[in-house]
């Protein structure tokens, strides 16, 4: 079973790791799928990078598809624009998803083996979550 790869893309390198590293830890139990972060410029600052989602596409890629997950603004626009120009493989999906919820669902599930049309139905699914 090779799973399905899971990106997360934020204006900040920090919340990107961390939220990754919050979605392996609850996702772990046995084989994990590959999760990596993309976030911030490429002088450490703010921002979104493409260079960066190209790079953590390419290392959580295993045939099985990959979901990602953006933020908030030119995080979004910008896994857009790859998709756009055939930067990233058709394989490549952007999920509408909270971030954290839907990055927590997503590894959750790719870890259990779903596709990658049931990895971003999962995250989708966490608009739905109720807290009270």
């Amino acid at each position: 079973m090779t799973p399905v790869g899971i990106v997360l893309v934020s204006h900040s390198a920090q919340v990107a790791e961390s939220v990754a590293e919050l979605a392996r830890g609850l996702a772990a139990g046995g084989a994990v799928a590959r999760v990596a972060p993309a976030g911030g410029s490429p002088d450490g600052g703010l921002g979104t990078s493409a260079d960066r989602v190209l790079a953590a596409v390419a290392a959580v890629d295993q045939g099985a598809g990959v979901a990602l997950l953006a933020d908030l603004g030119s995080s979004v626009l910008t896994v857009k624009a790859l998709l756009a120009d055939g930067d990233l493989s058709p394989d490549c999906r952007l999920v509408d998803a909270p971030f954290l919820e839907g990055a927590v669902a997503a590894v959750v599930a790719a870890s259990a083996g779903a596709s990658l049309d049931a990895v971003a139905t999962a995250a989708a699914e966490a608009y739905d979550y109720r807290k009270a």
